[in-house]
């Protein structure tokens, strides 16, 4: 607020930071990112980063526990162009957690791993199986799913991503990695985890303990 005050109420809180105030990445030390009217005519600040938009108005703005900053959908906007991929697709994923945003309208590409995580963790849950730790690294790979205990890993693949030859020789040479290091890796499609029946059947084999044989009376 000391930040929007500063540069006489014509700012509003944008990029990181208000992705910070979103609570879709944490905050960090340094700058304070501010949005400003392409129009204003303000100079820099000390602790400030300023950026300039001629599409800042009252559609694309809001408050925060009082403060001015761009609203959900503008600072994953302004994120997009500023942050590296992954940072922005965390961001992404937790604003979609968070119900910040709505998936419609968002790029397959963006969504398509958000999607799947969110499907096969509900899945999960819902067949009171055991969660998974998600986007694990493991040596030089971040695996989807984990069940440390079990020494399991699972992989959600979309064809979109993993269809080409490269990919499939790429995620081959993965899997022998992971299996050498002593990892069992199984690997679902986008539509074994939205049939459901398949994925858990495999899950329910590897995760929980089989019933005790018992003789017939």
């Amino acid at each position: 607020m000391a930040a929007v005050l500063a540069l006489g109420g014509q700012a509003f809180i944008s990029h990181r930071s208000a992705a910070a105030l979103w609570r879709m990445l944490p905050a960090q030390d340094g700058p304070i990112d501010m949005t400003l009217p392409r129009s204003s005519g303000r100079e820099k600040r000390p602790g400030l980063t300023i950026h300039r938009s001629r599409t800042l108005n009252t559609q694309v703005t809001t408050r925060r526990s009082g403060i001015p900053l761009t609203n959900a959908a503008r600072t994953l906007r302004d994120l997009r162009r500023t942050v590296s991929q992954p940072m922005f697709r965390k961001a992404l994923r937790r604003a979609l957690d968070l119900r910040l945003i709505r998936s419609s309208g968002i790029a397959e590409a963006d969504l398509s791993r958000s999607e799947l995580e969110r499907l096969f963790l509900t899945l999960c849950r819902r067949h009171r199986l055991p969660q998974p730790e998600v986007n694990v690294r493991i040596g030089p790979y971040e695996v989807d799913f984990l069940w440390r205990d079990r020494g399991l890993i699972a992989e959600t693949d979309g064809f979109r991503h993993h269809g080409g030859r490269a990919s499939f020789e790429a995620d081959r040479a993965r899997d022998a990695h992971l299996q050498s290091a002593g990892f069992r890796v199984v690997r679902f499609t986008y539509r074994q985890v939205k049939e459901k029946a398949a994925v858990v059947q495999t899950l329910r084999a590897l995760l929980l303990p089989a019933p005790l044989f018992q003789e017939p009376a």
